[in-house]
């Protein structure tokens, strides 16, 4: 029989704290024990195993790691959804701490690190279901301030989990770290610029840590070494890395321009969300290329010393709250029938995603038109004249929004990028873009006719009742 666990004992094989059994050991860290248990009494809605999480106190810790478990005891019931543990139970302190979650099967994503370079393709997947991961986890309020590939995870089906809250900071949660400490808090390698300038509020610093990993993932090499002190911390504010492609010439372009973006030191000029982010990983045709693409060296000596200079009595603005910097940040989706709508209806859409625009200066517009196709047969995939009938929708995508870019002043830093899809169903695949991609706002038309409306069915109609983001529908005058 198992017996009672009172607060003296160390853990064994066999004790109970709190109705959980301990079963056996799975890690030793340097913060905190990882043991198997399962309850007494077993649960019908727990098709899971359990994972009982221990700090290590035996005095003389790092203050910082107490505190730490505290954040994580307190954050990981206010997080739902697949991309982390389910939380089940914990611990005061009073009698014995300690974190009862769903255990994740498998390793974690370090082994790989160890494989690296690893495959573009695997580089890409796996930064696409971290990106994902992080997009769900910013949308409640989270940063998770210490992404490395020890702490994700991955279920069976391939989606990405997050673990180790012990760092992380939420909106609607006491920041206990930054209270009580004054020190930067992260792992050396991966801790974004504001982190170590002591600003915790900033999702942007997470895509920072996700650009290392693709780095590190990448190349085999880390972009800023494994510094242990400030000092060396200190040096990502004004020394680049050596570019990916330096290292790794068959690297494509797009990568190293994705992954140099997330790697500014600035985070304003960085990906503003993590939705942004997961667009190009995902559309890597649409990424616009800029100078970081090119990069072949790092910045001149001159230049380094220039940046060494501002940095020294340079500050991080510190970010409100998560969710304000998510707000300034949308993916405004103009989905629009470039060659069947009329003059009138495509200027009514442009001047409507104008006005949606001009309100979000950090909003990304994706311009996305659906070429259709087939179920079933051949597709033609050239006019009469013999162009390709998907460059021509690209063309008269980039012409449709070209006094946009001028209106609006957008950059080609990733602010105004244009998709062609290829789909039978244009409704079905204006729907699963948005929702894959973590579009904001949808703006589309919709025909004049209400007899050809009853003839082809209504794309806007079908997208308006299926799509879970805002929708914004255009309809054509009467009179045009």
């Amino acid at each position: 029989m198992p017996t009672a666990l009172s607060p003296e004992q160390p853990l064994q094989p066999g004790m109970v704290l709190d109705g959980f059994v301990l079963e056996r050991p799975l890690h030793q860290g340097g913060m905190a024990n990882l043991w198997a248990v399962k309850r007494e009494q077993p649960r019908e809605d727990e098709p899971f195993e359990l994972i009982m999480k221990v700090p290590r106190i035996k005095g003389g810790e790092d203050p910082a790691t107490i505190v730490g478990f505290e954040v994580e005891q307190m954050i990981l019931p206010a997080l739902r959804g697949p991309h982390v543990p389910r939380f089940i139970a914990r611990g005061d302190w009073i009698r014995r701490a300690y974190i009862v979650m769903e255990r994740i099967p498998g390793e974690s994503l370090r082994p790989r690190l160890d494989q690296a370079p690893l495959p573009l393709v695997d580089v890409v997947e796996i930064g696409i279901q971290v990106a994902t991961a992080l997009r769900e986890l910013h949308r409640q309020h989270l940063v998770h301030l210490d992404i490395k590939p020890s702490n994700i995870m991955f279920r069976p089906d391939g989606r990405a989990v997050l673990v180790d809250f012990g760092l992380s900071r939420h909106d609607h949660l006491p920041d206990l770290l930054e209270e009580e400490f004054e020190l930067p808090m992260g792992t050396g390698p991966y801790m974004s610029p504001e982190q170590v300038q002591f600003v915790r509020s900033d999702p942007r610093s997470d895509l920072f840590a996700l650009g290392v990993m693709l780095y590190h993932l990448s190349t085999g090499e880390r972009p800023f070494g494994q510094p242990t002190s400030i000092t060396g911390l200190r040096r990502r504010l004004y020394e680049d890395p050596i570019p990916p492609r330096a290292i790794r010439p068959e690297l494509p372009a797009w990568f190293q321009e994705i992954v140099l973006h997330c790697l500014e030191v600035k985070p304003e000029r960085r990906y503003p969300s993590a939705s942004q982010l997961l667009l190009d990983l995902q559309r890597p045709d649409a990424v616009q290329l800029t100078r970081r693409a090119d990069k072949l060296t790092r910045t001149g000596r001159l230049a380094r010393w220039r940046d060494w200079f501002k940095a020294l009595g340079n500050e991080a603005e510190p970010c409100s709250s998560v969710s304000d910097q998510l707000k300034r940040s949308p993916i405004i989706m103009a989905a629009l029938d470039v060659h069947s709508a009329s003059p009138a209806l495509l200027d009514q859409l442009r001047e409507t995603a104008r006005r949606l625009v001009q309100t979000e200066p950090g909003a990304r517009l994706a311009c996305v038109s659906v070429m259709k196709t087939a179920r079933i047969g051949m597709d033609e995939l050239t006019d009469k004249q013999g162009r390709s009938v998907h460059v021509n929708q690209l063309v008269a995508l980039k012409a449709w929004a070209h006094p946009l870019r001028k209106a609006l002043n957008l950059t080609d830093d990733g602010q105004l990028t244009f998709h062609v899809l290829e789909a039978p169903d244009p409704a079905a695949a204006i729907v699963e873009f948005a929702a894959k991609n973590g579009v904001d706002h949808v703006v589309m038309g919709a025909r004049g006719s209400s007899a050809l409306r009853r003839y082809l069915g209504s794309v806007s109609a079908q997208v308006v009742a299926e799509c879970s983001c805002n929708v914004t529908v255009v309809r054509e005058s009467s009179a045009s």
